[in-house]
């Protein structure tokens, strides 16, 4: 039977179960916009490329599968292309649909033309484009493989629009098979051996490809073992903080003490990531090619083995399997390193424990405690980047798995879509987004996706009327020459409110819990603004004392 090259598209997204896609419509993939309207796959219609995409990233990001996002061509796709940068650092299955200008067309400057596979290479594991509708199930076949094998991260397709018209016979879509690296019993005897000899062992965990199964492992081997377990930036979600293993997270303002235990370790494990330059303080917790410590890395692509760091045992398999084959090693009967262990958790809890007073009339110490005790342990709270997510990065205390989306890669923005998309995958749970006031404003029109779909976030706007952390650099190198950071902002309570949401405004640490819990209530997309002073650009520091390198 003849089928259009549209519904070809939805054919095969459906074999490969696809329940939802994220977009912004264009006329130039009108044809998968009809097959989808039949189809049974749910479509989130968004505001901008941007946030459609960074949500396709979120659905990856929370159940290891790609999330689907579909764009128009020329300005469309540039503007997805902030999500794929996230999509591609952070390692997030995730394919772009991009409509493209007809075959007839190309290679005269068309209208909105783009040559994908020279402007996105970088941003994707692979960019296609199908020019024969009859290859469309082997074309969408194969972006799943790619994008969940080894290394997770974005594919691209791009869909000429009279090819998605042509009416052809095609075989009928199967779902792609996934390809899974195992370790070798030998490989998992080595580690074995290396962990009878240590005196200082710590393990590092990162990555995606993760499960709640595997998470559960990973905790039962760290308590049989005693081993202390640090998470790398932004996966927090990857341990239960209140474990007595877990030692704190090893990213951007990593604690002192951690830092110098890392660098101390005569035995370090990272599992499932690549410790990068932010897990890695700048690549100085670890010497390249060769680190001081005895290192064991565990990854799913063998690329990024031996890439930046020289294992002394290096295993390619992703964390399910690993995690799996650890039940066969037997742990010392008094591991030499269990009071080390107490002494790094106890550090954690001191370290992530708010502090009590910060200038201004809003403390976000107390608030981030009233946070702790009055939100469920599976609530999802997601974030963008700016100074202002060090409230949520250092004093959350995460303990399940999936309760965590934000970008390694530090894209502003992300926060607002990124809630919009994890509610709508997880309604029965509680989603909280942080933001800044410069991050909202980036896909601030996400909101209005929220309120269409009546999907009740809790968005925390940390306002303190600048780009935060650009200002702390400011004054640190530049100190009193203010530039480029001052910010004009509307009422975000009214803006809510004009939405069609429930808006709040805080401005006394004491009016702050009733605002949320009639946020909560409101069942409304709400929007909580906290109006913190300038001065309390970090925790622990104001910008008087960076300016003066007090």
């Amino acid at each position: 039977m003849k089928r259009t090259g549209g519904a070809l598209v939805v054919e095969a997204l459906k074999a490969n179960g696809v329940e939802r896609v994220s977009c912004v419509p264009g006329e130039s993939y009108l044809a998968v916009l009809d097959a989808l309207k039949d189809s049974g796959i749910e479509t989130l219609v968004c505001r901008q490329e941007g946030g459609a995409a960074m949500m396709a990233d979120t659905w990856g990001r929370l159940t290891g599968k790609p999330g689907i996002c579909m764009v128009t061509r020329g300005p469309g796709a540039t503007n997805a292309s902030a999500g794929l940068h996230v999509a591609k650092q952070d390692s997030i299955p995730m394919i772009l649909f991009i409509g493209q200008i007809g075959r007839d067309m190309k290679e005269r400057e068309a209208f909105q033309e783009v040559e994908y596979r020279r402007a996105f290479t970088e941003f994707a594991k692979w960019v296609g484009e199908i020019d024969d509708a009859r290859r469309i199930p082997e074309f969408i076949t194969r972006a799943f493989a790619v994008a969940t094998s080894g290394r997770p991260g974005p594919v691209v397709l791009t869909l000429p629009e009279d090819m998605l018209l042509d009416e052809v016979e095609a075989p009928e879509a199967k779902p792609y098979t996934s390809v899974e690296a195992h370790p070798g019993p030998s490989q998992i005897a080595a580690l074995g051996e290396l962990l009878k000899t240590a005196k200082r062992p710590m393990v590092v965990l990162g990555g995606t490809r993760w499960s709640e199964t595997s998470v559960a492992g990973i905790q039962a081997f760290a308590a049989k073992f005693k081993l202390p377990v640090g998470c790398s930036f932004r996966r927090q979600m990857l341990f239960d903080h209140l474990h007595p293993s877990y030692a704190g997270d090893v990213g951007i303002g990593i604690n002192p003490a951690l830092a110098k235990e890392v660098k101390e370790a005569d035995l370090l494990i990272l599992l499932g990531g690549r410790f990068s330059e932010m897990p890695s303080s700048s690549y100085t917790l670890m010497d390249i090619p060769y680190p001081a410590q005895k290192l064991v890395h565990i990854h799913p692509d063998p690329s990024e083995l031996g890439r930046v760091y020289r294992a002394d045992l290096a295993i390619c398999a992703a964390p399910e399997e690993f995690v799996a084959a650890l039940a066969s090693l037997d742990a010392p009967a008094a591991p030499a390193w269990a009071g080390r262990t107490e002494t790094m958790h106890a550090a954690y809890l001191a370290w992530s424990t708010p502090p009590k007073a910060c200038p201004g009339t809003v403390q976000m110490g107390p608030i981030m405690e009233w946070i702790e005790a009055n939100t469920p342990k599976d609530a999802i709270f997601t974030n963008g980047a700016g100074n202002y997510a060090t409230w949520l990065h250092r004093f959350h205390r995460f303990q399940a798995f999936n309760t965590q989306a934000a970008p390694t890669s530090g894209s502003m923005g992300y926060g607002l879509p990124a809630a919009v998309a994890a509610k709508q995958l997880f309604p029965k749970r509680e989603v909280i987004c942080f933001a800044g006031d410069g991050c909202f404003m980036m896909h601030g029109q996400e909101f209005a996706t929220a309120i269409r779909y009546n999907l009740p976030i809790i968005t925390l706007v940390i306002n303190n009327s600048m780009y935060g952390t650009i200002r702390m650099h400011q004054e640190r190198e530049y100190p009193g020459r203010v530039s480029a950071t001052d910010l004009t902002n509307p009422d975000f309570a009214a803006l809510a409110k004009a939405y069609g949401g429930h808006g709040e405004t805080v401005e006394k640490t004491e009016d702050f819990a009733p605002a949320f819990l009639r946020a909560r209530a409101s069942g409304k997309p709400a929007i909580i603004e906290i109006k913190l002073d300038p001065e309390a650009i970090t925790p622990t520091r104001t910008l008087t004392q960076i300016r003066n390198k007090a």
